[in-house]
């Protein structure tokens, strides 16, 4: 398992009261990071998936090595605007306000196993618009794996009709 302890936390960003978890810290530690790719990549097995879905900007740093190595395509789930083709587009909730999240509309077969990657489990809130995205294609069955769960913020409540894995739990 990879050591925790290289993902460095701010408290008070990017607001007051909240605690961020800065995976930064891990990625400058070449050894850490293939240890968390690993870790990772050994419940990507398992899940089999038929394509990578990751959210950006952080998933960006893991969801693309996940697919190659697995063997599979990687499909982005960007911000909104930052797609030039149709996409569909969901709508969460931040601390502050709502904000747009969107796919390809041709990014995802029916009835593929999807694996969605993000790096953190906090609120839910963002990994749930990703399976609204995603439900558009309707898959086979969809996979979430984050590197970390804060379980104190109950983002596994919104999840409940997805398999959700974690590295580590908080």
């Amino acid at each position: 398992m990879f050591d925790f302890s290289k993902i460095r936390t701010i408290d008070d960003f990017p607001t007051s009261g909240i605690k961020f978890y800065d995976i930064t810290t891990l990625l400058k530690d070449a050894a850490e990071f293939q240890r968390a790719m690993d870790d990772l990549m050994a419940v990507a097995k398992e899940v089999r998936p038929d394509v990578v879905v990751a959210l950006e900007t952080r998933g960006f740093f893991f969801g693309p090595t996940l697919a190659l190595q697995l063997g599979v395509p990687f499909v982005p789930i960007r911000k909104k605007g930052k797609l030039p083709a149709a996409t569909y587009s969901a709508e969460y909730a931040l601390e502050y306000g709502t904000d747009k999240i969107e796919i390809h509309q041709d990014a995802i077969g029916e009835n593929q196993r999807i694996l969605l990657f993000d790096d953190v489990l906090a609120t839910g809130g963002t990994m749930r618009a990703a399976v609204q995205l995603v439900n558009n294609f309707k898959p086979a069955a969809i996979d979430t794996l984050f590197l970390l769960e804060l379980s104190a913020l109950k983002g596994r409540d919104k999840l409940q009709d997805v398999n959700v894995h974690c590295l580590v739990k908080l």
